[in-house]
């Protein structure tokens, strides 16, 4: 009888509205977010779908009014990510195993920790200037080194905050057992800890690769562009983002047009990867 005057009381049904009013707006706003998202797909699939073929992945940037592909901006992207990615992660994964497993409650734990917040929220065009003036001003030109130490700059916070996070959540139950046996810590770090982890530090990894390929602000200052084949790392050298910028921007249709097609390439690489990324962290937390 409590429990039915309590159903019935004005308390119980003002709260049922308030649940029901704050869930409508919940879902006011997944849908205007979701509609934002598929309409900016369709709109690129309208208009990018059309230009993909087989041109696209091996002929080169045309002049205006000739056909051609968009092989050297992909192959130069690819290179630059591909070395970020190389001289970025292991830099976070080192930053974060120091902060997971010997300087947790450090002091300088918690500075590394702060800087890489900044680190991680700073825009990329500031990493792009600052690399632009400690190795391109310096230099003397462009090249892809810069670009890649660029896009590095931007991997590692990424990385350090997943390295942390997924090492901080393995139990210390099984830190405790590998000590037990004798196993020396930084051996327990890499046969266990990482063993545990392994899932999520990728999925970080994935998230920075993603992170960055779109990225075009810190390659304008660094490794600019190249209308023609290179594969010289101490050169200006093309990338996606960059022939996109330009190409959408110039009054050529055809150029307009590639631009449509590299950034649905762009679009569909960056969620590939979140779909891994999502995945892996799922099966991550199931285990």
């Amino acid at each position: 009888m409590a429990l039915v005057s309590g159903a019935n009381s004005p308390l119980y049904a003002q709260r049922r509205r308030k649940n029901g009013i704050t869930m409508g707006l919940a879902y006011a706003a997944t849908g205007f977010g979701l509609t934002w998202l598929v309409l900016i797909l369709a709109v690129l699939l309208w208009e990018g779908f059309s230009g993909l073929s087989l041109r696209v992945f091996t002929e080169m940037t045309p002049p205006p009014g000739s056909a051609g592909g968009l092989l050297n901006p992909i192959l130069g992207s690819l290179a630059m990510t591909i070395l970020a990615v190389i001289i970025g992660t292991p830099l976070g994964i080192l930053a974060g195993t120091y902060m997971a497993e010997y300087g947790r409650y450090d002091k300088l734990s918690s500075v590394v920790r702060f800087i890489n917040d900044i680190l991680l929220s700073a825009p990329s065009i500031v990493i792009g200037l600052f690399v632009y003036e400690i190795m391109v001003a310096q230099m003397g030109h462009f090249s892809a080194w810069a670009g890649a130490i660029a896009l590095a700059v931007i991997v590692v916070p990424v990385v350090v905050r997943t390295t942390e996070d997924m090492l901080t959540l393995v139990p210390d139950t099984l830190r405790e057992a590998a000590a037990s046996i004798g196993l020396p810590r930084a051996l327990m770090i890499q046969k266990v800890a990482y063993r545990a982890a392994r899932a999520g530090m990728i999925t970080g990894v994935l998230l920075a690769v993603a992170r960055i390929s779109g990225e075009t602000a810190p390659l304008l200052f660094t490794a600019l562009n190249n209308q023609f084949w290179s594969t010289n790392m101490n050169a200006p050298m093309a990338s996606l983002p960059v022939v996109i910028f330009q190409f959408a921007l110039s009054p050529y249709k055809d150029w307009q047009e590639l631009a449509w097609t590299g950034a649905l390439i762009i679009t569909l690489s960056v969620l590939t990867l979140s779909i891994v990324a999502r995945a892996l962290a799922s099966q991550s937390k199931s285990q």
